[in-house]
């Protein structure tokens, strides 16, 4: 004879299953009237509304651009807020680049998220060492990609050598005396 399982008991297996198989949930309610929950939240716990924030409405795969429109604007629970790590506003999330599967209904962890490429691996680029007053340009291929910040390898297209520069925001590669 089948014992029948509480339901308290059943949630909280429920919500240590969908924690372990998927990340972390977003404990919120959709903000399709915003205004109009927000009161209504207020009023029924006494509580200020709870924070706002973007969390997918459908798969977001690796190697995706994460757009507006992949997002959904949900208001927390009041008294639940949103774990460390987590990028939940627009301008943490929009145009970057999801490094793995972000899931509906999910925080999007920042570390699941990184900047567009600025430069891609196999690219030609120009090199430069600037020194006080003396400038080198060179030629170079990219043997990795790369943002704006980031430290690269490149190969000198005349020489051959393999230097490590950084990458600057219009897409040169500035070297630096080793």
């Amino acid at each position: 004879m089948a014992m029948p399982i509480s339901c308290s008991a059943f949630r909280r297996t429920a919500l240590v299953l969908a924690l372990v198989a998927g990340g972390l949930p977003a404990f919120a309610q959709e903000s399709t009237n915003q205004s109009a929950n927000q009161s209504a939240t207020q009023i029924a716990s006494n509580q200020p509304a709870g924070e706002v924030v973007l969390i997918p409405s459908r798969v977001i795969y690796p190697g995706e651009t994460i757009e507006l429109a992949a997002l959904k604007q949900v208001t927390l629970i009041p008294g639940k807020h949103k774990p460390d790590a987590m990028a939940t506003r627009a301008e943490e999330l929009q145009g970057k680049i999801a490094k793995r599967t972000l899931l509906p209904g999910r925080y999007i962890p920042t570390a699941a998220i990184r900047e567009a490429w600025l430069v891609e691996q196999g690219a030609a680029v120009q090199v430069f060492f600037i020194a006080g007053g003396l400038t080198i340009s060179a030629t170079a291929v990219t043997l990795q990609p790369g943002s704006a910040g980031d430290l690269i390898k490149v190969r000198n297209s005349d020489s051959g050598k393999i230097l490590s520069g950084t990458v600057m925001a219009d897409g040169t590669i500035q070297v630096s005396a080793s």
